[in-house]
């Protein structure tokens, strides 16, 4: 690990609004598509997208039943190249050991039966890939690991989770919140910079997204990381294998060495704490939802056919 770390943990409840809607300031653009793509491609696997996943999948002891199928959902998303799939495969195998595990990219299709390199082709194993894409290969767990806060159209994404589960199957996600780099935000606005990182969605909004796509008892918690470095360098070159900036309204253009040495210097200077180190805010967001039964609509008249009552009735619980 390149920073240290400390963690402060919060939890929080349900959203209380039975008929909740996505607030409006959560649809506006917030990842400028051409910059993700570039550094998608040029990403490094981050050590705390692992600990992230660590912690996530500590949670998979709370299972009321042990998953049979798990969609590894964007599991090429850290790194196009798929190099976090080695641990996040581990991690999956050592919680649930019989399950299935289905390794999809990001827009839910198998990652693809050979790699560009012989290394690479090595990381994917077969036992990963359902043929046919994400409609062939429904799940009882949909895991996502760190990377909902790069999607632009947020019900879009919580709709494809949705149609990929199955009926009661649960959604386990984990994401940055918008407290992440807040002191970097601060310096950046002090010193007229623009924005040094999209702004991430509040999991309030996030919890009110999901009941809005249709997913049943999400349930949201929060924790907030600090790390720390002993210098600019060591701190900028980590950031940059956690994700470029790619707000839509940063900087257009390209930055100066003098700028460079400006930005290191108020580094410096604003994020020393008293041992001396560099401290940034990580705010990491984890939630999981249930797909529940799909409810009958009802109207002045309604049909059902008798394949789908036959099926309420099996799935009715005894009693």
């Amino acid at each position: 690990m390149v920073g240290s770390l400390y963690c402060r943990p919060t939890m929080a409840t349900p959203p209380n609004d039975p008929t909740p809607a996505l607030r409006r300031d959560v649809a506006p653009t917030r990842v400028d598509g051409p910059a993700l793509q570039r550094h998608l491609r040029r990403a490094a696997a981050p050590w705390l997208h692992e600990e992230v996943a660590r912690r996530m999948a500590d949670r998979l002891g709370l299972l009321r039943r042990p998953p049979r199928r798990i969609l590894d959902w964007g599991s090429d998303r850290i790194t196009n190249q798929g190099a976090s799939q080695a641990w996040s495969d581990q991690l999956l195998r050592q919680h649930c050991p019989q399950a299935e595990l289905v390794a999809l990219d990001a827009e839910g299709q198998p990652l693809p039966a050979s790699a560009p390199s012989g290394w690479l082709k090595r990381l994917f194993s077969p036992a990963l890939r359902a043929p046919g894409g994400v409609a062939s290969a429904h799940g009882d767990l949909l895991w996502a690991n760190m990377g909902l806060h790069w999607a632009n159209d947020l019900p879009a994404l919580l709709q494809r989770w949705h149609a990929a589960l199955q009926v009661d199957g649960l959604l386990m996600f984990s994401c940055f919140g918008p407290d992440t780099l807040r002191e970097l935000r601060g310096l950046y606005t002090r010193a007229g910079w623009g924005s040094p990182a999209s702004a991430w969605i509040d999991m309030h909004d996030l919890g009110d997204a999901l009941v809005h796509a249709g997913f049943a008892d999400p349930v949201m918690d929060m924790e907030t990381l600090t790390l720390t470095w002993d210098s600019p360098t060591a701190l900028l070159a980590e950031l940059r294998t956690l994700g470029a900036n790619t707000d839509p309204a940063r900087h257009a253009g390209l930055r100066t060495p003098r700028w460079r040495q400006r930005l290191e210097q108020a580094l410096a200077d604003g994020l020393r704490g008293a041992d001396g180190r560099l401290h940034l805010t990580f705010e990491i967001i984890y939630g999981h939802a249930l797909k529940p039964e799909p409810r009958v609509p009802v109207a002045a008249e309604t049909s059902i056919s008798l394949d789908a009552m036959r099926d309420m009735t099996r799935r009715r619980p005894a009693g």
